[in-house]
């Protein structure tokens, strides 16, 4: 069997942990860890409903427990999250670890219409995203 082909056994594909599937957006977002006195204010670069990934030069711990608000159509979502992957000078994947069900059900409804580009409100919340 050639080894350059796909399917060559030595040529194994990265498998796909992912619970939920992401949706590239941009969301304020802060992060606040025990060890900082004050938060980090970012912006995402993906979502789901179980986590978040947030490009950064300095990058945090994994297992890193932290207390997360996102601003989702100018309304507060609060969880707590953890630190999963970490990415040396790009950024690190953040697991949700206990979000309300209220505030899970608003992120589930953002992005229903942020991952459907089809739908007339999604280029509304991208736009009002972008601008804050």
């Amino acid at each position: 069997m050639d080894p350059t082909s796909p399917n060559h056994p030595s040529e194994s594909k990265r498998e796909e942990r992912r619970q939920y599937s992401r949706t590239k957006v941009a969301v304020a977002v802060e992060l606040q860890s025990d060890k900082a006195s004050t938060p980090l204010r970012l912006k995402t670069a993906d979502l789901s409903i179980g986590g978040l990934y947030v490009e950064m030069m300095f990058t945090l711990e994994v297992g890193t427990k932290l207390k997360i608000v996102l601003w989702i159509n100018d309304v507060k979502v609060s969880t707590g999250g953890v630190v999963v992957t970490r990415d040396l000078q790009v950024g690190n994947g953040i697991d949700f670890t206990d979000i309300a069900p209220e505030d899970r059900v608003r992120l589930e409804q953002f992005l229903a219409v942020a991952g459907n580009p089809q739908s007339p409100d999604s280029s509304n919340q991208n736009q009002r995203q972008e601008e804050s």
